[in-house]
Protein backbone atom coordinates (compact mmCIF):
# COMPACT_ATOMS: atom_id res chain seq x y z
CA UNK A 1 0.00 0.00 0.00
CA UNK A 2 1.05 3.89 -0.76
CA UNK A 3 0.20 6.12 2.03
CA UNK A 4 -0.76 9.79 1.06
CA UNK A 5 -2.03 13.02 2.09
CA UNK A 6 -3.01 14.41 5.65
CA UNK A 7 -5.54 13.24 7.87
CA UNK A 8 -7.21 14.20 11.59
CA UNK A 9 -8.31 11.36 13.69
CA UNK A 10 -11.39 11.56 16.00
CA UNK A 11 -11.23 13.45 19.23
CA UNK A 12 -9.25 12.07 22.55
CA UNK A 13 -11.36 9.37 24.31
CA UNK A 14 -9.77 10.56 27.28
CA UNK A 15 -9.70 14.02 27.46
CA UNK A 16 -13.71 13.68 26.31
CA UNK A 17 -14.82 11.37 29.06
CA UNK A 18 -13.36 13.95 31.58
CA UNK A 19 -14.43 17.19 29.84
CA UNK A 20 -17.86 16.16 29.52
CA UNK A 21 -17.62 14.82 33.41
CA UNK A 22 -16.36 18.53 34.50
CA UNK A 23 -18.78 20.09 32.26
CA UNK A 24 -22.06 18.54 34.03
CA UNK A 25 -20.36 19.44 37.27
CA UNK A 26 -19.84 22.81 36.77
CA UNK A 27 -22.75 24.94 36.93
CA UNK A 28 -23.54 26.55 33.46
CA UNK A 29 -23.21 26.27 29.75
CA UNK A 30 -19.95 24.92 28.67
CA UNK A 31 -19.08 24.21 24.72
CA UNK A 32 -16.73 21.40 23.81
CA UNK A 33 -15.93 21.11 20.01
CA UNK A 34 -13.95 17.79 18.19
CA UNK A 35 -15.06 15.97 20.73
CA UNK A 36 -15.15 11.70 20.08
CA UNK A 37 -18.76 10.75 19.20
CA UNK A 38 -17.81 7.32 19.74
CA UNK A 39 -20.25 4.63 21.45
CA UNK A 40 -18.07 5.45 24.86
CA UNK A 41 -18.02 8.86 24.90
CA UNK A 42 -22.28 8.70 24.11
CA UNK A 43 -22.51 6.08 27.06
CA UNK A 44 -20.49 8.95 29.46
CA UNK A 45 -23.34 11.68 27.55
CA UNK A 46 -26.23 9.26 28.50
CA UNK A 47 -25.22 8.60 32.07
CA UNK A 48 -24.61 12.35 33.02
CA UNK A 49 -28.45 13.28 31.22
CA UNK A 50 -29.64 10.75 33.80
CA UNK A 51 -28.03 12.72 36.87
CA UNK A 52 -29.67 15.85 35.58
CA UNK A 53 -27.03 17.39 33.16
CA UNK A 54 -27.97 18.42 29.54
CA UNK A 55 -25.61 17.20 26.78
CA UNK A 56 -26.30 17.99 23.18
CA UNK A 57 -26.11 15.25 21.22
CA UNK A 58 -22.51 14.05 20.30
CA UNK A 59 -22.36 14.46 16.77
CA UNK A 60 -19.00 14.55 14.53
CA UNK A 61 -18.08 18.25 13.08
CA UNK A 62 -20.70 20.09 15.84
CA UNK A 63 -19.98 21.28 18.86
CA UNK A 64 -21.88 19.70 22.15
CA UNK A 65 -23.18 21.87 24.68
CA UNK A 66 -23.05 20.88 28.82
CA UNK A 67 -25.37 23.04 30.83
CA UNK A 68 -24.24 21.58 34.44
CA UNK A 69 -26.10 22.48 37.47
CA UNK A 70 -23.34 22.13 40.00
CA UNK A 71 -23.89 18.93 41.34
CA UNK A 72 -25.49 15.69 39.81
CA UNK A 73 -29.20 14.60 40.96
CA UNK A 74 -30.16 10.98 42.10
CA UNK A 75 -30.97 9.19 39.00
CA UNK A 76 -34.25 7.39 38.48
CA UNK A 77 -33.07 4.53 36.79
CA UNK A 78 -29.93 2.39 36.42
CA UNK A 79 -26.84 4.12 35.01
CA UNK A 80 -25.60 1.92 31.63
CA UNK A 81 -22.14 2.45 31.22
CA UNK A 82 -22.36 0.52 27.73
CA UNK A 83 -18.47 -0.78 27.19
CA UNK A 84 -16.72 1.67 28.85
CA UNK A 85 -14.41 1.55 31.73
CA UNK A 86 -13.79 4.87 32.01
CA UNK A 87 -16.89 6.18 32.42
CA UNK A 88 -17.77 3.57 35.15
CA UNK A 89 -14.88 4.14 37.39
CA UNK A 90 -14.76 7.83 37.06
CA UNK A 91 -18.09 8.51 37.77
CA UNK A 92 -17.69 6.59 40.93
CA UNK A 93 -15.07 8.71 42.07
CA UNK A 94 -17.90 11.57 41.71
CA UNK A 95 -20.67 9.74 42.73
CA UNK A 96 -18.85 9.30 46.03
CA UNK A 97 -19.36 12.80 47.27
CA UNK A 98 -22.98 12.53 46.04
CA UNK A 99 -25.37 11.95 49.27
CA UNK A 100 -27.67 9.05 46.97
CA UNK A 101 -27.65 5.87 46.14
CA UNK A 102 -26.95 5.24 42.34
CA UNK A 103 -26.43 1.38 40.12
CA UNK A 104 -24.03 1.04 37.67
CA UNK A 105 -23.79 -1.43 35.30
CA UNK A 106 -22.91 -2.36 31.57
CA UNK A 107 -22.44 -4.80 28.62
CA UNK A 108 -21.29 -8.51 28.98
CA UNK A 109 -17.28 -7.36 28.92
CA UNK A 110 -17.60 -4.18 31.41
CA UNK A 111 -19.59 -6.39 34.18
CA UNK A 112 -16.28 -9.06 34.31
CA UNK A 113 -14.14 -5.64 34.62
CA UNK A 114 -12.39 -5.33 38.14
CA UNK A 115 -14.33 -2.55 40.00
CA UNK A 116 -12.30 -3.22 43.55
CA UNK A 117 -9.58 -1.71 42.27
CA UNK A 118 -11.60 1.51 42.84
CA UNK A 119 -14.33 0.95 45.38
CA UNK A 120 -11.68 -0.41 47.72
CA UNK A 121 -9.89 2.85 48.71
CA UNK A 122 -13.45 5.16 47.68
CA UNK A 123 -14.78 3.03 50.76
CA UNK A 124 -11.90 4.39 53.06
CA UNK A 125 -12.43 7.88 51.87
CA UNK A 126 -16.27 7.15 53.31
CA UNK A 127 -18.20 5.57 50.20
CA UNK A 128 -20.49 2.79 51.00
CA UNK A 129 -20.34 -0.19 47.81
CA UNK A 130 -23.12 -3.25 47.52
CA UNK A 131 -21.63 -5.68 44.57
CA UNK A 132 -24.31 -7.57 43.05
CA UNK A 133 -21.66 -10.18 41.26
CA UNK A 134 -18.83 -9.84 43.38
CA UNK A 135 -15.56 -7.59 41.76
CA UNK A 136 -17.43 -6.43 39.01
CA UNK A 137 -21.09 -4.89 37.52
CA UNK A 138 -23.66 -4.41 38.27
CA UNK A 139 -23.01 -2.55 41.61
CA UNK A 140 -24.67 0.52 43.79
CA UNK A 141 -22.70 3.26 45.27
CA UNK A 142 -24.01 5.11 48.36
CA UNK A 143 -21.87 8.72 48.81
CA UNK A 144 -21.62 11.19 51.29
CA UNK A 145 -18.70 13.00 53.61
CA UNK A 146 -15.58 12.38 52.47
CA UNK A 147 -12.57 12.51 54.13
CA UNK A 148 -8.98 12.69 53.04
CA UNK A 149 -7.10 9.85 51.31
CA UNK A 150 -3.15 9.59 51.28
CA UNK A 151 -3.16 6.04 49.13
CA UNK A 152 -0.23 3.65 47.44
CA UNK A 153 -2.16 2.51 44.23
CA UNK A 154 -1.83 -1.27 43.27
CA UNK A 155 -1.24 -0.70 39.49
CA UNK A 156 -0.28 2.16 37.43
CA UNK A 157 -3.69 3.12 36.17
CA UNK A 158 -5.24 6.75 35.12
CA UNK A 159 -8.31 5.33 35.44
CA UNK A 160 -8.11 4.41 39.37
CA UNK A 161 -5.49 7.84 39.65
CA UNK A 162 -8.31 9.69 37.97
CA UNK A 163 -11.52 8.06 39.98
CA UNK A 164 -9.72 8.90 43.33
CA UNK A 165 -8.45 13.08 41.79
CA UNK A 166 -11.88 13.54 40.58
CA UNK A 167 -13.55 11.86 44.63
CA UNK A 168 -11.42 14.56 45.95
CA UNK A 169 -12.31 17.85 44.08
CA UNK A 170 -16.07 16.82 44.11
CA UNK A 171 -15.95 16.09 48.17
CA UNK A 172 -13.58 18.99 48.96
CA UNK A 173 -10.59 16.93 50.81
CA UNK A 174 -6.87 15.89 49.81
CA UNK A 175 -5.63 13.27 48.14
CA UNK A 176 -2.00 11.78 48.43
CA UNK A 177 -1.59 8.98 45.37
CA UNK A 178 1.51 6.89 44.94
CA UNK A 179 2.05 4.74 41.09
CA UNK A 180 4.35 1.57 41.25
CA UNK A 181 5.42 1.41 37.69
CA UNK A 182 6.07 4.46 36.15
CA UNK A 183 3.27 7.54 35.68
CA UNK A 184 -0.07 6.79 33.50
CA UNK A 185 -1.90 9.10 31.21
CA UNK A 186 -2.13 13.00 33.50
CA UNK A 187 -5.10 14.69 31.66
CA UNK A 188 -7.49 14.69 35.01
CA UNK A 189 -4.23 16.65 36.73
CA UNK A 190 -3.76 18.85 33.95
CA UNK A 191 -7.55 19.72 33.86
CA UNK A 192 -7.99 20.28 37.70
CA UNK A 193 -4.79 22.66 37.25
CA UNK A 194 -6.61 24.48 34.35
CA UNK A 195 -9.22 25.02 37.12
CA UNK A 196 -6.74 26.27 39.95
CA UNK A 197 -6.59 22.84 41.90
CA UNK A 198 -2.99 22.32 43.45
CA UNK A 199 -1.81 19.05 41.72
CA UNK A 200 1.54 18.48 41.92
CA UNK A 201 4.66 15.47 42.24
CA UNK A 202 6.49 15.47 45.25
CA UNK A 203 8.86 12.85 45.77
CA UNK A 204 6.75 10.41 43.94
CA UNK A 205 3.59 11.27 45.31
CA UNK A 206 0.53 12.99 43.36
CA UNK A 207 -0.41 15.52 46.17
CA UNK A 208 -3.87 16.93 45.53
CA UNK A 209 -5.71 19.86 47.47
CA UNK A 210 -8.78 21.49 46.73
CA UNK A 211 -8.45 25.16 46.37
CA UNK A 212 -9.80 25.60 42.71
CA UNK A 213 -13.26 26.11 41.53
CA UNK A 214 -15.25 24.73 38.58
CA UNK A 215 -16.36 27.08 36.16
CA UNK A 216 -18.19 26.59 32.60
CA UNK A 217 -15.67 26.31 29.90
CA UNK A 218 -14.72 26.11 25.92
CA UNK A 219 -12.35 23.75 24.90
CA UNK A 220 -11.26 22.12 21.90
CA UNK A 221 -10.34 17.76 22.14
CA UNK A 222 -7.36 16.93 20.15
CA UNK A 223 -6.99 14.61 18.19
CA UNK A 224 -6.66 10.62 19.96
CA UNK A 225 -2.93 9.95 19.94
CA UNK A 226 -3.91 6.15 20.39
CA UNK A 227 -6.21 6.50 17.07
CA UNK A 228 -3.24 8.22 15.22
CA UNK A 229 -1.09 5.10 16.40
CA UNK A 230 -3.30 2.81 14.17
CA UNK A 231 -2.88 5.35 10.90
CA UNK A 232 1.02 5.80 11.94
CA UNK A 233 1.40 1.84 12.04
CA UNK A 234 -0.01 1.27 8.92
CA UNK A 235 2.21 4.06 7.41
CA UNK A 236 5.56 2.46 8.68
CA UNK A 237 3.96 -0.85 7.12
CA UNK A 238 3.66 0.71 3.99
CA UNK A 239 5.60 0.22 0.88
CA UNK A 240 5.57 4.10 -0.53
CA UNK A 241 4.55 7.55 0.70
CA UNK A 242 4.34 9.82 3.78
CA UNK A 243 0.88 10.94 5.74
CA UNK A 244 0.62 13.23 7.94
CA UNK A 245 -1.85 12.84 10.82
CA UNK A 246 -2.85 16.64 11.93
CA UNK A 247 -3.96 18.03 15.23
CA UNK A 248 -3.24 15.37 17.74
CA UNK A 249 -2.27 15.34 21.14
CA UNK A 250 0.92 14.67 21.74
CA UNK A 251 0.75 14.56 25.45
CA UNK A 252 3.93 13.03 27.02
CA UNK A 253 2.32 10.59 28.74
CA UNK A 254 0.49 9.51 25.92
CA UNK A 255 3.11 9.47 23.12
CA UNK A 256 5.00 6.04 24.53
CA UNK A 257 4.83 4.61 21.61
CA UNK A 258 6.67 7.00 19.58
CA UNK A 259 9.50 6.27 21.47
CA UNK A 260 9.30 2.27 20.76
CA UNK A 261 8.42 3.43 17.36
CA UNK A 262 11.43 4.97 16.94
CA UNK A 263 13.88 1.96 18.82
CA UNK A 264 12.37 0.06 16.40
CA UNK A 265 13.68 2.05 12.97
CA UNK A 266 10.26 3.92 12.54
CA UNK A 267 11.19 8.21 13.13
CA UNK A 268 7.51 9.83 13.71
CA UNK A 269 8.73 13.31 13.95
CA UNK A 270 6.28 15.54 15.52
CA UNK A 271 5.80 19.22 13.13
CA UNK A 272 3.62 22.44 14.09
CA UNK A 273 3.35 22.44 18.21
CA UNK A 274 1.00 24.11 19.96
CA UNK A 275 -0.59 24.10 23.18
CA UNK A 276 -4.65 23.97 24.36
CA UNK A 277 -5.59 24.39 27.67
CA UNK A 278 -2.78 22.64 28.99
CA UNK A 279 -2.66 19.66 26.40
CA UNK A 280 0.24 20.05 23.69
CA UNK A 281 -1.01 19.41 20.14
CA UNK A 282 1.01 18.81 16.82
CA UNK A 283 0.96 17.08 13.80
CA UNK A 284 2.61 13.34 13.27
CA UNK A 285 4.32 12.53 10.46
CA UNK A 286 4.74 9.09 9.45
CA UNK A 287 6.27 7.27 6.60
CA UNK A 288 7.50 3.33 5.82
CA UNK A 289 10.21 1.95 7.63
CA UNK A 290 12.19 -1.51 8.07
CA UNK A 291 11.25 -2.64 11.73
CA UNK A 292 13.48 -3.85 14.24
CA UNK A 293 13.04 -5.43 17.62
CA UNK A 294 13.30 -4.15 20.88
CA UNK A 295 12.25 -4.57 24.71
CA UNK A 296 9.82 -2.67 26.40
CA UNK A 297 10.42 -2.38 29.89
CA UNK A 298 7.87 -2.30 32.60
CA UNK A 299 8.03 1.29 33.39
CA UNK A 300 7.02 1.98 29.60
CA UNK A 301 3.63 0.00 30.19
CA UNK A 302 1.53 3.08 31.85
CA UNK A 303 2.27 5.51 28.91
CA UNK A 304 1.38 3.18 26.09
CA UNK A 305 -0.90 0.31 27.50
CA UNK A 306 -3.87 1.10 24.97
CA UNK A 307 -1.10 0.66 21.93
CA UNK A 308 0.74 -2.78 22.96
CA UNK A 309 -1.93 -4.45 20.59
CA UNK A 310 -0.64 -2.37 17.84
CA UNK A 311 3.18 -2.12 18.86
CA UNK A 312 2.37 -6.37 18.53
CA UNK A 313 1.39 -6.44 14.94
CA UNK A 314 4.44 -4.06 13.66
CA UNK A 315 6.84 -5.75 16.33
CA UNK A 316 5.34 -9.47 14.01
CA UNK A 317 6.93 -7.56 11.35
CA UNK A 318 10.31 -6.27 13.00
CA UNK A 319 13.73 -8.37 12.60
CA UNK A 320 14.39 -10.29 15.90
CA UNK A 321 12.34 -10.85 19.41
CA UNK A 322 10.24 -8.48 20.86
CA UNK A 323 9.66 -8.31 24.58
CA UNK A 324 6.72 -6.65 26.27
CA UNK A 325 7.33 -6.72 30.01
CA UNK A 326 4.76 -6.85 32.87
CA UNK A 327 1.57 -6.19 30.62
CA UNK A 328 -0.70 -8.64 32.64
CA UNK A 329 -3.10 -6.07 33.01
CA UNK A 330 -4.33 -6.49 29.21
CA UNK A 331 -5.82 -9.53 30.94
CA UNK A 332 -8.70 -7.36 32.39
CA UNK A 333 -8.93 -4.92 29.33
CA UNK A 334 -12.07 -4.74 27.26
CA UNK A 335 -11.04 -8.98 26.73
CA UNK A 336 -8.06 -10.89 27.53
CA UNK A 337 -6.33 -8.74 25.58
CA UNK A 338 -2.93 -10.18 26.19
CA UNK A 339 -3.95 -13.80 25.61
CA UNK A 340 -6.02 -12.72 22.42
CA UNK A 341 -3.11 -11.05 20.96
CA UNK A 342 -0.68 -13.76 20.95
CA UNK A 343 -3.63 -16.48 19.66
CA UNK A 344 -4.65 -14.25 17.11
CA UNK A 345 -1.19 -13.27 15.70
CA UNK A 346 -0.13 -17.00 15.47
CA UNK A 347 -3.36 -17.65 13.80
CA UNK A 348 -2.58 -15.43 10.47
CA UNK A 349 1.05 -16.96 10.49
CA UNK A 350 3.01 -15.51 13.27
CA UNK A 351 5.06 -16.47 16.01
CA UNK A 352 4.17 -14.78 19.48
CA UNK A 353 3.42 -16.43 23.26
CA UNK A 354 2.84 -14.92 26.32
CA UNK A 355 5.42 -16.51 29.06
CA UNK A 356 4.11 -15.45 32.48
CA UNK A 357 3.64 -11.54 32.19
CA UNK A 358 5.09 -10.97 29.40
CA UNK A 359 4.12 -10.95 26.08
CA UNK A 360 7.11 -12.16 23.47
CA UNK A 361 6.77 -12.31 19.47
CA UNK A 362 9.50 -13.53 17.00
CA UNK A 363 9.46 -11.29 14.42
CA UNK A 364 9.77 -12.14 10.27
CA UNK A 365 8.69 -11.51 7.39
CA UNK A 366 5.25 -13.34 6.18
CA UNK A 367 2.04 -13.50 4.55
CA UNK A 368 -1.33 -12.55 7.21
CA UNK A 369 -3.60 -15.27 6.22
CA UNK A 370 -6.45 -16.06 8.88
CA UNK A 371 -9.10 -15.76 11.23
CA UNK A 372 -8.96 -12.60 13.83
CA UNK A 373 -11.37 -13.21 17.09
CA UNK A 374 -11.75 -9.66 18.80
CA UNK A 375 -13.95 -10.94 21.64
CA UNK A 376 -15.64 -7.27 20.77
CA UNK A 377 -12.39 -5.40 21.80
CA UNK A 378 -12.12 -2.71 18.87
CA UNK A 379 -7.90 -2.67 19.88
CA UNK A 380 -7.73 -5.63 18.93
CA UNK A 381 -9.96 -5.18 15.61
CA UNK A 382 -7.53 -2.10 14.26
CA UNK A 383 -4.62 -3.18 15.31
CA UNK A 384 -5.28 -6.88 12.90
CA UNK A 385 -6.87 -4.03 10.62
CA UNK A 386 -3.50 -2.47 9.97
CA UNK A 387 -1.71 -5.81 9.65
CA UNK A 388 -3.90 -6.42 6.86
CA UNK A 389 -2.90 -3.68 4.56
CA UNK A 390 0.28 -5.75 4.08
CA UNK A 391 1.08 -6.68 0.31
CA UNK A 392 -1.05 -10.43 -0.18
CA UNK A 393 -2.60 -10.38 3.50
CA UNK A 394 -5.97 -12.65 3.68
CA UNK A 395 -7.39 -11.58 7.07
CA UNK A 396 -10.72 -12.23 8.48
CA UNK A 397 -11.54 -9.81 11.15
CA UNK A 398 -14.83 -11.29 13.46
CA UNK A 399 -15.86 -7.73 14.11
CA UNK A 400 -14.65 -4.81 12.93
CA UNK A 401 -17.97 -2.63 13.82
CA UNK A 402 -16.28 -2.74 17.51
CA UNK A 403 -13.76 -0.74 16.27
CA UNK A 404 -16.74 2.38 16.50
CA UNK A 405 -15.91 2.17 20.17
CA UNK A 406 -13.22 4.61 19.67
CA UNK A 407 -12.84 4.84 16.39
CA UNK A 408 -15.82 5.94 14.33
CA UNK A 409 -15.24 5.18 10.33
CA UNK A 410 -12.14 3.24 11.33
CA UNK A 411 -12.00 1.08 8.23
CA UNK A 412 -13.23 3.81 5.61
CA UNK A 413 -9.83 6.13 7.23
CA UNK A 414 -7.89 3.02 6.87
CA UNK A 415 -8.86 2.61 3.21
CA UNK A 416 -8.46 6.89 2.61
CA UNK A 417 -4.60 6.56 3.39
CA UNK A 418 -4.05 4.44 0.70
CA UNK A 419 -5.70 6.16 -1.74
CA UNK A 420 -4.41 9.36 -1.05
CA UNK A 421 -7.40 10.82 0.16
CA UNK A 422 -7.93 12.51 2.52
CA UNK A 423 -9.80 11.19 5.71
CA UNK A 424 -12.44 11.34 7.77
CA UNK A 425 -12.67 14.91 9.78
CA UNK A 426 -13.49 15.11 13.53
Amino acid sequence: MKVGGSVRVPGDKSITHRVLLLAALARGSSSISGALTSLDARSTARVLRQLGASVSSLKQGSTTTVEGKGKFQKPERILDCGNSGTTTRLLLGLLAAHRFPATLTGDSSLRRRPMRRVTEPLSRMGAQFTEQNGDGLPLTIRGGSLESLRYQMPVSSAQIKSALLLAGMAGQVEVALHEPHGKSRDHTERLLQAFGYHVADADGWIQFRPVGRLEPFQIRVPGDPSSAAFLVGAAVLAEAGELRIAEVGVNPTRIGFLAVLERMGARVPVENRLTEFGEPVGDLVASPSRLKSTEVAATEIPGLIDEIPLLAVLASQAEGVTTFREVGELRVKESDRLGLIAANLREVGGHAEVQGEDLVIEGREFRPHGSVRTAGDHRLAMSFGVLQTLPGAEIDIDDMECSAVSFPGFPETLRSIGRTAPGLLR
